[in-house]
C-alpha cells in the first residue's frame, strides 16, 4: 500500500511549485520531500514533476492532483480539529443543572471568561437533585438545601422575594390597608387575586407568607408555569400577581411592565446555593463554577436598591 504521506507531500509540492517551499510547509527536510516524490513516482510508474528552475507538474500529475486534492484537504481538516481537541484537554467539562432563568441572569455574561467547557441542564430542583444523585450533572443551582449528607451547599448570593403585579391592576385598596398596617385586610386582598406560580407547592408565596403573616397562604393558583420568566411575562400582560425574585423582576419593573405591590413588612430573603459532591468536584472546578455564577455589577445594584 502506498504511503499516504507521499500524497500529502505531492500536494504540497504541486501547490507551491517548489521542493523547498513544500518542506517548510510540511516541517520536513528537502531530501525527505524528494524521497517522497520519488517513492510515489516509482509506485505509480509515472513521472510527476519535471525538475527545471521550477518544479513543473506533468499531465499525469495534474490528473492525480484532481483525484486526491479533496480527500487530502478533508484529512488535513480532521487533523486540525483533532489538534484543537488535544489543546483543550486541560479544559474541564462541567455539567451544571440550574433553572434557566438563573443561568441566563448570572452565567451568560461570564461565559466568555470561563476556561471550562460548560454543559447546562435546565430543570426544577427535584429533577436536578435526582440528576446530581445519579452523577448525571456535576453541580446544581438551587434555593433550598437537602438533608443528603453527600452534598455540600455553598452560598452563591442572596435575593429578596417581592409580590409583583400587572400595571393595570387596581391596588388602591391594598395601598390603603398597608399604609394603616392592616395586614389582615392586606392578606384578604392578596388572596383574592389571580396568582401565577412556579409549582403547585407554591413555595415562593409560602415563604413570603411565613415571613409576613406567620402562616401558609390559602389560594388556588390561576396558572402553574414552570418558568419564572414566562410567569413575569404573563403578569405583564394580564390582571395577575406573583411572588418573584427581585433579581429576576427588576428589569421589567424598571421598564414599567410590572410593578411592585408589596415588599413585605419583613424582608423575605432566599439564598441561592451551589450544590455538589465534594468527593467528585476538585477545588479548581468548584472555583470555576463559582466564577461563572458570580454576581454581576447589575445584581449588586439591585441588592443595594432593595436594602
Amino acid at each position: 500500500m502506498v504511503n499516504l504521506e507521499w500524497y500529502r507531500t505531492f500536494k504540497a509540492v504541486y501547490d507551491t511549485g517548489s521542493l523547498t517551499a513544500a518542506s517548510k510547509i510540511l516541517f520536513i527536510s528537502q531530501p525527505n520531500v524528494s524521497q517522497h516524490i520519488s517513492g510515489l513516482e516509482q509506485h505509480i510508474g509515472k513521472l510527476l514533476f519535471e525538475r527545471k528552475h521550477k518544479v513543473v507538474p506533468t499531465d499525469y500529475a495534474k490528473l492525480i492532483y484532481a483525484q486526491i486534492v479533496d480527500p487530502i484537504e478533508k484529512l488535513e481538516e480532521v487533523e486540525s480539529i483533532f489538534k484543537k481537541m488535544c489543546l483543550m484537554k486541560n479544559r474541564p467539562t462541567i455539567n451544571i443543572g440550574t433553572p434557566k432563568e438563573y443561568f441566563h441572569l448570572l452565567a451568560t455574561e461570564n461565559l466568555k471568561d470561563t476556561t471550562g467547557i460548560i454543559i447546562s441542564t435546565f430543570g426544577n430542583s427535584k429533577e436536578l437533585l435526582e440528576k446530581l444523585s445519579k452523577t448525571e450533572i456535576d453541580f446544581m443551582l438551587c434555593t433550598e438545601k437537602t438533608d443528603n449528607y453527600k452534598f455540600k451547599f455553598d452560598e452563591i448570593l442572596t435575593e429578596e422575594l417581592w409580590i409583583v403585579g400587572s400595571m393595570d391592576l387596581d391596588t388602591q385598596h391594598l395601598e390603603q390597608v398597608l399604609a394603616s398596617a392592616n395586614l389582615t385586610e392586606a392578606e384578604l386582598w392578596l388572596l383574592a387575586q389571580n396568582w401565577l406560580t412556579y409549582g403547585s407547592e407554591i413555595s415562593e408565596p409560602r415563604r413570603f407568607w411565613s415571613t409576613n403573616f406567620k402562616k401558609r397562604p390559602v389560594f388556588v393558583p390561576h396558572a402553574i408555569i414552570p418558568d419564572y420568566q414566562t410567569i413575569l411575562e404573563g403578569v405583564s400582560k394580564g390582571n395577575t400577581v406573583t411572588v418573584a425574585s427581585n433579581l429576576l423582576a427588576e428589569q421589567m419593573i424598571e421598564q414599567g411592565r410590572i410593578k411592585v405591590l408589596w415588599k413585605g413588612s419583613n424582608v423575605t430573603k432566599t439564598t441561592l446555593y451551589l450544590a455538589y459532591d465534594p468527593q467528585r468536584a476538585p477545588t479548581e472546578m468548584i472555583n470555576l463554577v463559582k466564577d461563572l455564577f458570580k454576581e454581576r455589577s447589575k445584581n449588586r445594584t439591585i441588592m443595594e436598591k432593595s436594602a
